[in-house]
């Protein structure tokens, strides 16, 4: 029995999330559109309609995956204008995509492409684009100049990242909430040390991360 027909956009949907399952599962090497083509439920025509070669369609997995997470560190860094809260909120927006039960973040953080240099640049794009947007809040809110800034971002979301790697495949129980606040409370204690914009001395509290 024929699947009745989606309009483009809904197909197109339906066969990214189809490519994602099969491109987490086995990697991009050992997937075939055949694969791809049967757990969305269509013919391998159907699929070549939308997507020219199995590269485009994994390039177009890693795009929307890459957008998901930079829409969850703006969300998160515009979520409150206390700088202690953002911290975590990032973090916890780092655990929460690499929690997703999809898995994106496998492709996004651990393609098995990482060396070709369209998926190169697309991992390292994404990358960017969320250290520019907490480096743009660390520049506004230290003396530090934008160089400055966009290193110690770039640290920052280093952190979570790995950290975020362990959460998922180490043994310690600590639930996800626990998890974000103790990589916040590490990185915050390390950015509250730098002077503020207002050229004022952080008070003791400050230092400590205190509310």
């Amino acid at each position: 029995m024929s699947q009745p027909r989606l309009p483009r956009r809904q197909r197109r949907a339906q066969l990214l999330n189809a490519a994602r399952e099969v491109f987490v599962e086995t990697g991009y090497h050992a997937a075939s559109m055949d694969d791809i083509a049967a757990r969305a439920g269509v013919t391998k025509p159907v699929l070549y309609q939308h997507f020219g070669s199995k590269r485009d369609l994994y390039l177009a997995v890693l795009d929307s995956g890459a957008m998901a997470f930079a829409e969850s560190i703006e969300l998160a860094l515009q979520s409150t204008a206390n700088n202690q809260e953002r911290v975590t909120a990032t973090v916890s927006a780092y655990l929460d995509f690499m929690s997703r039960d999809d898995a994106t973040y496998r492709l996004v953080f651990e393609s098995d492409l990482v060396n070709a240099p369209d998926v190169r640049e697309r991992v390292e794009r994404v990358n960017h684009m969320g250290a520019t947007m907490v480096a743009r809040i660390i520049s506004e809110d230290t003396d530090l100049s934008e160089e400055e800034a966009m290193l110690l971002a770039y640290g920052l979301m280093g952190m979570a990242q790995s950290a975020g790697h362990r959460f998922l495949t180490g043994h310690e129980h600590i639930d996800k909430h626990t998890a974000a606040k103790l990589v916040a409370g590490l990185a915050w204690r390390g950015i509250s040390g730098f002077p503020r914009s207002d050229n004022q001395p952080l008070t003791t509290a400050q230092t400590l991360g205190a509310e």
